[in-house]
C-alpha cells in the first residue's frame, strides 16, 4: 500500500495545480462532474474538516477544493500504477464483492477504487500523528480522496469488465459516435447544462443544492452514514453503482444502440443524484476524519 503515496516535488505538483485551477470547463464524471462533487462537498465540512483542508491544499488552490479535484486524473502517467483506481470491474453480475473484483489487471489486491478510497482515508486519518511511523503526503491524499469519491459514484466506474465499464461499448449519442462510458462520464452531464442550464455549471450546482435541503433532504441522513461507525464505506457506494448500472446505464443498450431524448431524460435524475451523493459523502468522511478538531500545523 506504500505504493499509493509517492512524493511529489514541489514545482511538479504546483504545475499541475496551476493546470487544473485554469483547466476549461468543458474538458473531460469528466472535469465537470468531479468540479460539482467537490463544490457540493466543500460548504458541507464542519470547522474542522474545513480547517484541515485548508492546510493540506496548495496555496495555489486559492481555498477551493474542486481546483484539485481532477488532479488524479493528470497524473497517471507520472504514476502509471494509479490507472486501476479509478474503477472497480465486476465480471458481467450486478453486483460488487470486494474479494473478487478489487484488484488490477496484474490480479494485486486491494488496487481498485474502493481499496485507494480506504486507503487514502486511513492516510488522511494520520493528520496531525506525528508518531505514525510512517509519513504521507497528506496533500496527495486529499487530491485522490476527493476524485475517487466522485469517481466511485459514476455508475460505470463499476461496469462490466468484458466491455471495462462500458469503454468498450460503442454507442451513437444523438448524431455522434461515442461509447457509453463516455456518455455518463460526459455527455448526459454535457446536455443537461446546454439545455437547462445555459452552460453555466453554477446554477447546475445551486439545483443540486437546493434538492440536498430539499426533496432529497430525508434521504440524506442515510447518505452520510456508515456501518460499524468506519471513516469510510465505499463498498457499499461501488454496490449502489453496480446496481445503477445494470438497472439504467446498460439497459436497453448494445453496440450501436442509438442514446437520444428519452434515454438522456430518463437518465439524467440518476446522473444528478449520484453527482449530489459523491459531494455529500465526500464531505461526510472527510468531516469524520478530522473530527479530533487536533491542529498541530499552527
Amino acid at each position: 500500500m506504500g505504493r499509493f503515496s509517492p512524493c511529489l516535488c514541489f514545482m511538479m505538483l504546483l504545475l499541475l495545480l496551476i493546470f487544473l485551477a485554469n483547466a476549461p470547463a468543458t474538458q473531460s464524471w469528466g472535469s465537470v462532474g468531479h468540479h460539482i462533487t467537490c463544490k457540493i462537498a466543500q460548504p458541507l465540512l464542519s470547522e474542522a474538516a474545513a480547517k484541515a483542508v485548508q492546510k493540506l491544499l496548495s496555496s495555489s488552490a486559492e481555498g477551493d477544493l474542486a481546483s484539485i479535484c481532477l488532479w488524479a486524473d493528470t497524473v497517471r502517467s507520472i504514476y502509471p500504477w494509479s490507472y486501476c483506481l479509478h474503477f472497480a470491474n465486476p465480471p458481467g453480475v450486478c453486483n460488487y464483492d470486494y474479494n473478487r473484483d478489487c484488484h488490477n489487471d496484474k490480479g494485486e489486491k486491494d488496487m481498485c477504487v474502493t481499496g485507494a478510497i480506504n486507503n487514502y482515508t486511513a492516510q488522511l486519518a494520520t493528520y496531525g500523528d506525528f508518531s505514525t511511523a510512517v509519513t504521507y503526503n497528506l496533500t496527495e491524499s486529499l487530491m485522490f480522496l476527493s476524485h475517487l469519491m466522485g469517481d466511485i459514484h459514476q455508475p460505470l466506474h463499476l461496469g462490466f469488465i468484458n466491455d471495462l465499464g462500458g469503454n468498450r461499448l460503442p454507442v451513437q449519442w444523438y448524431t455522434r459516435q461515442t461509447n457509453l462510458h463516455k456518455v455518463w462520464d460526459l455527455e448526459i452531464i454535457d446536455e443537461s447544462l446546454k439545455e437547462f442550464y445555459g452552460l453555466e455549471i453554477s446554477a447546475m450546482i445551486e439545483d443540486l443544492r437546493r434538492n440536498i435541503t430539499g426533496g432529497w433532504s430525508d434521504e440524506v441522513p442515510t447518505w452520510e452514514g456508515c456501518s460499524k461507525d468506519s471513516l469510510s464505506c465505499p463498498d457499499s457506494y461501488a454496490s449502489e453503482s453496480i446496481s445503477l448500472a445494470c438497472e439504467w446505464a446498460y439497459k436497453g443498450v448494445t453496440a450501436g444502440t442509438i442514446l437520444g431524448e428519452e434515454y438522456f431524460l430518463s437518465r439524467l435524475p440518476i446522473v444528478e443524484k449520484r453527482l449530489a451523493q459523491g459531494g455529500v459523502r465526500l464531505a461526510a468522511t472527510l468531516n469524520r476524519i478530522f473530527s479530533s478538531g487536533v491542529d498541530v500545523y499552527k
